[in-house]
């Protein structure tokens, strides 16, 4: 699992739809994630910290989550199919007392759940699988540049540059 984080929100030029971008740690990566306009105005209150008079759903969902005891340890966005993301989200018992995994998996839409991380301050994971399935590269340059240092490296490796099992140039 590659932790990512929300860098905002989008609209789709095309269609005028909304995206949530997804960044790596490395800003390098992006997954696009088409959602609805009511999802995107509820990542975008809690990017901005804003907190409605009343709750929310997202608000609601958390706030039962809480009161039942548990808390959102982390999102997973774990598969990809036909264009359709899938998550889940991890609950665990808010009580250090308590020994056992006491995880609960939850499915959830992608952007349900990366709702539901902000206002939680919970991590946002993505599956290797979907990042190399579905995130464009940011900075093209710089990975092409790092493909090139690669290669160059490869061609000019020789056998003496590797040690035997004793630990002698062979």
């Amino acid at each position: 699992m590659i932790e990512m984080f929300v860098a905002g929100i989008a609209l789709d030029v095309r269609n005028g739809h909304p995206i949530v971008l997804l960044n790596d740690e490395s800003k390098r990566r992006a997954l696009p994630i088409w959602i609805g306009p009511a999802e995107a105005r509820a990542i975008t209150q809690a990017l901005e910290n804003h907190r409605p008079e009343r709750p929310m759903t997202h608000d609601l969902l958390l706030n039962s989550i809480t009161a039942l005891g548990y808390l959102v340890d982390r999102i997973e966005i774990n598969e990809l199919s036909s264009n359709t993301y899938f998550a889940t989200i991890f609950l665990k018992i808010n009580d250090p007392s308590k020994r056992l995994d006491t995880t609960k998996p939850i499915d959830s839409r992608p952007s349900d759940a990366i709702a539901l991380a902000l206002r939680a301050k919970a991590s946002i994971f993505v599956s290797a699988q979907v990042v190399s399935e579905g995130t464009i590269a940011t900075d093209q340059e710089k990975d092409e540049q790092e493909a090139k240092d690669f290669k160059k490296f490869i061609d000019e490796l020789k056998a003496s540059d590797f040690k035997n099992s004793r630990g002698q140039a062979d």
